[in-house]
């Protein structure tokens, strides 16, 4: 074959493949989704990530008419199953369903194993829920000022424990922002996840916890928890007898936690609004609205786009806020 006819040929042959690949491309948008989702959560079962998930992946399979399964990943402050959504295929097949503390990772840990500016896009913010301290419903503490001022209950004693949902969680700024903020001599104890923090206060490991306010309400309600403060920059309309952190003499205390679905960067946009127009469809629905709100979720509808902005401007907020704490994670 003469070499220009030749070059011809492989030029054409590309630009074939590359049309047949978008094609290709936009055939499954269009048809999405024509198989099994799964949403890897990031903390394990029993947290407010995982009830949020659970009852999304629900409503998601009736309308797609596919199975839309479940998959936590805990460890790492939510880093591993982060990890493996950003190394997943970008055919919105394998979805990232997380809270703050995805903003959060990219100050206290070196190295992440991924990119959070690069490597994952957001689909939606689902939701915000306020944290909770909490005590077991026999403790001495009735409020949050005695269990700043109390040394575990004896004098010469250590000090009091509070469980979080892990180092650098939204829930453990909570509580390092509080113990800077007063003379309280709390001792920190992470654990993987709202689920294991509640089951150490219960347990009566620790004598505090800060967990989500959708995590503890069962145990609110049931009267084997008492809640001391929410972190809200109001009082939660869950709560609405606890009184805020910034109400009991620490104004301007304030840390909400937003919960939201990610997807691999290059899924294709189509895919991304099929998702997002999903989702609100989902949590506008009055039943569902009602079932998240008795959660102590306050729902919320949004863009990609705008979930995105949160996203980008959390994870300077808090860079500056762990950077004070001196919160790193070679």
């Amino acid at each position: 074959m003469h070499r220009a006819a030749a070059f011809l040929f492989v030029c054409l042959s590309t630009v074939g493949a590359i049309n047949a690949v978008g094609a290709a491309s936009l055939a499954d948008s269009t048809n999405y989704p024509v198989r099994p989702i799964t949403l890897v959560v990031t903390f394990p079962p029993g947290g407010g990530t995982d009830l949020l998930a659970r009852r999304l992946a629900a409503s998601l399979e009736r309308d797609f008419g596919q199975p839309v399964v479940v998959e936590n990943r805990s460890g790492a402050s939510g880093n591993i199953g982060a990890q493996a959504v950003a190394r997943a295929k970008p055919d919105g097949y394998t979805l990232l369903v997380v809270n703050s503390t995805y903003a959060i990772n990219p100050g206290v840990y070196r190295n992440l194993g991924f990119s959070p500016q690069k490597d994952l896009v957001g689909v939606i913010n689902v939701a915000f829920v306020p944290s909770v301290l909490v005590t077991a419903a026999d403790s001495p503490w009735r409020t949050m000022r005695q269990a700043l001022d109390a040394k575990d209950g004896e004098p010469g004693s250590t000090p009091p424990a509070y469980a979080s949902c892990g180092s650098g969680t939204p829930q453990h700024l909570a509580g390092e922002m509080l113990v800077r903020r007063t003379d309280a001599m709390w001792l920190h104890v992470p654990y993987r996840g709202c689920g294991p923090a509640l089951a150490g206060v219960l347990g009566g490991n620790v004598g505090l916890g800060f967990v989500t306010a959708s995590s503890a309400l069962p145990f609110l309600k049931g009267g084997t928890l008492r809640a001391l403060a929410v972190t809200s920059p109001q009082r939660s309309p869950l709560l609405p007898h606890v009184p805020t952190v910034a109400e009991q003499g620490l104004a301007g205390y304030a840390l909400d936690q937003w919960h939201g679905v990610l997807a691999p960067s290059g899924t294709p946009t189509a895919i991304i609004e099929r998702l997002n127009e999903a989702i609100v469809s989902i949590i506008q629905r009055p039943d569902m609205a009602t079932d998240l709100h008795a959660l102590g979720y306050d729902t919320t509808v949004g863009s990609p786009q705008d979930f995105q902005a949160v996203i980008r401007q959390d994870i300077a907020r808090f860079a500056r806020l762990t950077e004070q704490m001196g919160l790193r994670v070679d």
